[in-house]
């Protein structure tokens, strides 16, 4: 498939952004369990959620760019029943809602008692709506995920591990970026972060790792034969019955050099996964915000490799017989 770089963006930034949140909110969680040590409301969860929503909305505008009438991108929600990508439509900007009404319940510093579980564990606004948004980061990492697993003739897809990936990769990602926020805010739940980072990160290699070799070992369905209809064991294409390009040799087929193709999936696999966990390592001992961010920069530097490859491995049907130019 043709990688369409306002799907890349807007995948990989709410990824990031569901990341950050959940990290925070479990943050604030296991404070009020007595795991964690309790942070300043404004500057950690009101900041913490609210560069969330940044990237939150960063990644809707990417997504505007994918549109060919913009003007009616309300009509995408209109087949919740039935489509993933209608169901992200919905789920997102809800998210992207209580984050912010989260953010703004700490940064005002109105946050009502709502009720106590037991004598020590009491449960707030705060608590109460980063629990429901909790479940709303995970219903849209399935909904971006399903979005592509539940295209069955792209057989790449069409497995639970790009559920799985979506979901691991961007917690991964926000939780660097959690350890690097925490660093620069000076708080003391950086080794907490980074640690659930390198977790998170180790996690998302083996999985990732696995979607790779299940790929390199698909059997296809369709092949040359199938997909023009002539029996025979030997059938070579001269060219797709045309001189130049066309919509499905733009579109469904991504135009890089077999070199290029090739080496990418080993440059996303080291700046997704080996250089940050190597920077989060020597940031935990030296505590540097500089490593921390510099830790997420790259790693997200990777995603942006690793979701081009994702997109670019998948071999639509259709190839099978546009070829060649």
């Amino acid at each position: 498939m043709h990688p369409a770089f306002s799907v890349i963006f807007l995948t990989t930034l709410i990824g990031v952004g569901q990341g950050l949140f959940l990290a925070i909110y479990t943050g604030q969680l296991y404070s009020v369990i007595k795991v964690l040590p309790v942070q300043d409301s404004p500057t950690f969860y009101g900041y913490g959620s609210l560069l969330a929503l940044v990237f939150l909305a960063a990644g809707l505008v990417a997504s505007i760019f994918h549109l060919g009438r913009p003007e009616r991108a309300w009509r995408s929600a209109a087949k919740w029943k039935t489509s993933w990508l209608s169901r992200e439509v919905i789920v997102l900007p809800a998210f992207m809602g209580m984050t912010f009404i989260y953010s703004m319940i700490h940064l005002s510093g109105w946050n009502p008692v709502l009720f106590n579980l037991t004598d020590s564990i009491t449960v707030d606004l705060s608590l109460f709506v980063g629990a429901i948004n909790t479940a709303l980061a995970f219903t849209l990492f399935i909904c971006t995920g399903m979005i592509y697993a539940c295209i069955k003739f792209l057989q790449e897809w069409a497995t639970p591990l790009t559920v799985v990936n979506y979901t691991l990769l961007g917690m991964a990602s926000g939780f660097a970026l959690s350890a690097a926020f925490a660093a620069y805010v000076e708080s003391s739940l950086v080794g907490f972060y980074a640690g659930w980072s390198i977790i998170l990160t180790v996690f998302a290699f083996f999985t990732r790792s696995a979607s790779l070799i299940r790929n390199n070992n698909i059997k296809y369905k369709s092949n040359l034969s199938s997909a023009i209809g002539i029996r025979h064991t030997t059938i070579q294409q001269k060219a797709q019955g045309s001189m130049g390009g066309s919509f499905n040799t733009r579109e469904y087929f991504h135009g890089a050099k077999p070199v290029f193709f090739k080496n990418i999936k080993w440059i996303f696999l080291i700046l997704v996964f080996f250089v940050p966990i190597v920077l989060l390592s020597s940031a935990l001992s030296t505590k540097l915000f500089t490593l921390f961010a510099l830790a997420f920069i790259v790693q997200y530097i990777g995603l942006l490799a690793e979701r081009w490859f994702f997109f670019a491995q998948a071999k639509h049907p259709q190839n099978l017989y546009y070829q060649t130019i």
